[in-house]
């Protein structure tokens, strides 16, 4: 390789880099905080808007886990949709919700059933403040049911290639862009069909 050839992890670490030298101390970046190309992302599941014509009014968030979109429906037959992560064979929340809560920058912790299945993980156990290197990225909007938090949530991602694969522990992933969009149309209160 010569030195004016770009490999995947060299671009990686630069993209890295750019946004750690914009972090602030305390809880990451400002939200409107704007993000480095994703290397490998599949352009299929770039944000794009698409007719829709599900019976959801709009304002409502449906997720297909088998094809990988979230549509944020709006008026006119037409929706935004986004490509999303979905959980791993078995993991993925299903049914409906509401946005129980919103964070920017949210901190994470894995849960015991998330340790249990991926030992690996026990090394977070006290958990990961919110900033580019955590897990949730720029931003959750947190599932809830009968007022009770479902602990799954929509969030950004500091691994913008699973974009489009089963890989996450059930909860649904976006890009960082994409949930810093999805974050400023969403309301608490918000309903969220999961399919």
């Amino acid at each position: 390789m010569n030195k004016h050839q770009i490999t995947r992890r060299g671009l990686v670490l630069a993209s890295l880099a750019l946004m750690l030298s914009g972090c602030t101390s305390g809880d990451g970046p400002p939200l409107r905080y704007r993000f480095a190309m994703d290397p490998d992302f599949d352009p299929r599941y770039r944000r794009q808007e698409v007719a829709y014509t599900g019976s959801e009014p709009p304002g409502t968030i449906v997720v297909d886990t088998a094809s990988r979109y979230l549509y944020f429906v709006e008026a006119g037959g037409l929706a935004t949709r986004y490509g999303v992560a979905v959980g791993e064979e078995g993991l993925s929340f299903k049914g409906e919700a509401t946005i129980g809560h919103k964070a920017e920058w949210p901190s994470w912790k894995p849960t015991n059933d998330m340790i249990q299945r991926k030992p690996r993980l026990a090394q977070y156990a006290d958990g990961i403040p919110g900033g580019p290197l955590n897990p949730l990225g720029a931003a959750a909007l947190y599932l809830y049911q009968g007022g009770q938090d479902t602990l799954f949530r929509l969030h950004g991602t500091n691994a913008p290639w699973s974009i489009g694969r089963a890989v996450s522990n059930g909860c649904i992933r976006l890009t960082n862009a994409n949930i810093v969009d999805l974050y400023s149309r969403t309301r608490v209160g918000t309903r969220v069909v999961v399919i």
